[in-house]
């Protein structure tokens, strides 16, 4: 590879790095060309990719980067997933290819440019979708007015029965 290429390359990676809110760097050694196409697929429907490159190029790609905590994280046969929406798709895509590929082992985690564990990873792979918990949201909001009205018109609806039942008695007593 001659200089131009790596510049060339390195200048994607660090558009990729200032683009990416989550970043993951994994080890990849031992997993078949199939088997991470497979996973590019699956990342590439939830707007993220992985990126495979030496780590002399991630190095400088990742310095001036919200992601740069990760350098030290480069080392031997290194793959990086970049994601630039929602979070959680891409994490249920790791967290569900780790635990099918015993090879694929991830170093590192990066959420908005902070270093977080692979606890949080984890976590982070069992919420539910930007759109359910939208729906969620709304569905609560939707149910406060509700329940509100419920309550404050409980009072009256109240006395109003208490009344007929007053009216019911009398009418009773008079037959």
């Amino acid at each position: 590879m001659n200089r131009d290429e790596k510049v060339t390359i390195v200048s994607e990676l660090n558009d990729s790095f200032t683009r990416a809110n989550f970043a993951v760097v994994a080890d990849y050694c031992g997993l078949k060309v199939s088997e991470l196409e497979e996973f590019r697929a699956e990342l590439r429907d939830c707007d993220s990719e992985i990126r495979v490159a030496k780590n002399t190029l991630l190095k400088r790609a990742v310095t001036d980067t919200d992601n740069a905590a990760l350098s030290d994280d480069f080392t031997g046969t290194t793959a990086v997933v970049l994601s630039y929406a929602d979070p959680v798709m891409p994490a249920k895509a790791i967290a569900k290819f780790a635990d099918g590929h015993d090879k694929f082992i991830v170093r590192s985690v990066a959420l908005d440019g902070e270093k977080i564990g692979i606890d949080e990873l984890i976590a982070l792979s069992k919420l539910p979708s930007k759109e359910v918990l939208l729906g969620q949201l709304l569905s609560t909001w939707n149910n406060v007015p509700t329940g509100l009205v419920q309550v404050l018109t409980g009072v009256p609806r109240t006395f109003v029965y208490a009344l007929q039942a007053v009216k019911d008695k009398k009418e009773a007593e008079n037959n």
